[in-house]
């Protein structure tokens, strides 16, 4: 079980909890990198760095230790209601995980319920769980869908996500105002073309 929590708030003081053994073991890579990179690892400014470096790896990558669909389980609901349910603009901010170096943007999640339904903040925090891992974008994309339709059955779902990439903007081609924009859709979505419409006219997505 990983030690790991997203910390809590008392007062004003934040405090953080981390894996003891992880955080070190991270802490003595990154110092070493450091020394790579032919930094002094004993001046001032880089003296805790390999420490707040391993601490913030571990909340980047925290999606690893949470279940996605017993976040939608732990607000499950009977409903009757088959109407489209949108929840849009969630912000995301994820790591390519062919360099190591964040993309961010806004996912929009739609799904048709067929019996049930979840909270609202339950489908942004599915968002999170995938989102705080090593990433690709199409990846991300199906991960949402399919854990939504595996979990509520739903009669549909449709994902599409938006997204700048820094190894797009700081290395390699460097354009600096590329987005990427990735979809994935199941059962209504996929097979009414209105319905599709629909989400993507609510969601503000310009077809050319």
């Amino acid at each position: 079980m990983n030690d790991f929590d997203n910390g809590t708030i008392r007062g004003y003081e934040k405090e953080e909890k981390y894996n003891s053994e992880v955080t070190q073991q991270l802490m003595e890579h990154y110092s070493a990198i450091l020394s790579l990179l032919g930094e002094d690892t004993e001046r001032e400014g880089l003296i805790k760095t390999p420490e707040r470096v391993a601490k913030a790896m571990q909340f980047l990558t925290h999606g690893y230790y949470l279940d996605p669909k017993e976040i939608l389980n732990s607000a499950k609901f009977k409903e009757d209601y088959q109407q489209m349910v949108l929840v849009k603009d969630i912000e995301l901010y994820s790591m390519c995980e062919h360099h190591m170096i964040p993309f961010y943007g806004k996912a929009h999640v739609a799904y048709i319920p067929n019996g049930y339904i979840t909270g609202l903040s339950k489908v942004a925090r599915v968002v999170e769980a995938y989102a705080r891992r090593l990433q690709v974008q199409e990846r991300l994309t199906v991960q949402i869908r399919d854990c939504i339709q595996e979990t509520l059955k739903p009669l549909g779902v449709a994902v599409v996500i938006e997204a700048s990439h820094m190894c797009m903007q700081m290395r390699g081609v460097q354009k600096q105002n590329s987005v990427t924009t990735t979809s994935a859709f199941t059962g209504a979505f996929l097979s009414n073309s209105k319905t599709r419409e629909e989400f993507i006219h609510l969601i503000g997505l310009k077809l050319h």
